[in-house]
């Protein structure tokens, strides 16, 4: 069986990748689903410097000190930049990369130049919380902006979102072995809403077509989880 790490979005945590994770665990697969620094059970770490490159570190430090290996690395939304980055780092220890519903980046491009619209939006809601500048600020009914439209699935994951450092989302990613990076497989699993807002050319040649879509809001593995664990454990057994 493989060993997943699930990472999450802006404004998320681990948490939101319970069901998910239930489910695989299920079919007898090993998954991490951490919190990135500042955010979910880790927002008691807010600060200054939290950035691009200390959730990248988070994830790649993971890596080693779990000695975790053929990793299928997972990243939702924000979580692409993350898992790119993590990759670039640590391409020995991972053996699958999955965009779900996520940010592709190039080199040297940040999340607000490679999603600027819905970036943009967030931006203007930016305020300073103890010395931060956080955007996605939580408040009654946030979870519709996720795309998560049930009352009881949207005040559960209300009741959990999280502020996110702007800082997070200006950082411009850096490669470092971009080469390597780019040789392990990928994989993308989209929203349908989303694909006009992408270069599919280019994920599909890249990712040798392993790309599937469905029509359901951004946090498809709150929405769908049945349908995401499902794609990942194909990915996995592709991998074995």
């Amino acid at each position: 069986m493989a060993t997943f790490v699930l990472v999450h979005g802006g404004g998320h945590g681990g948490w939101c990748y319970k069901p998910v994770a239930q489910g695989l665990r299920a079919l007898g697969h090993e998954v991490h689903a951490p919190s990135l620094s500042g955010l979910g059970d880790r927002k008691h770490l807010l600060g200054p410097a939290i950035d691009l490159d200390t959730h990248i570190d988070d994830i790649a430090q993971l890596l080693e000190y779990e000695d975790l290996r053929e990793v299928i690395l997972v990243g939702h939304s924000y979580g692409g930049m993350v898992i790119t980055g993590a990759a670039d780092r640590q391409p020995g220890r991972v053996g699958h990369r999955v965009y779900l519903d996520a940010a592709y980046p190039c080199d040297g491009e940040s999340l607000h130049d490679h999603a600027f619209v819905m970036i943009d939006q967030a931006r203007q809601t930016m305020r300073q919380v103890d010395g931060v500048e956080v955007v996605l600020e939580p408040a009654p009914g946030f979870a519709a902006f996720f795309g998560v439209i049930d009352p009881v699935l949207g005040a559960w994951t209300d009741a959990r979102l999280t502020r996110q450092p702007w800082k997070c989302f200006a950082q411009k990613i850096v490669f470092t072995n971009e080469s390597a990076m780019r040789a392990i497989p990928e994989s993308h699993l989209i929203c349908t809403s989303t694909i006009p807002t992408r270069d599919m050319s280019l994920i599909t040649e890249r990712s040798q077509g392993r790309v599937w879509d469905i029509d359901t809001g951004h946090d498809l593995m709150l929405t769908k989880p049945e349908w995401v664990c499902e794609k990942l454990d194909a990915i996995a057994r592709l991998e074995n």
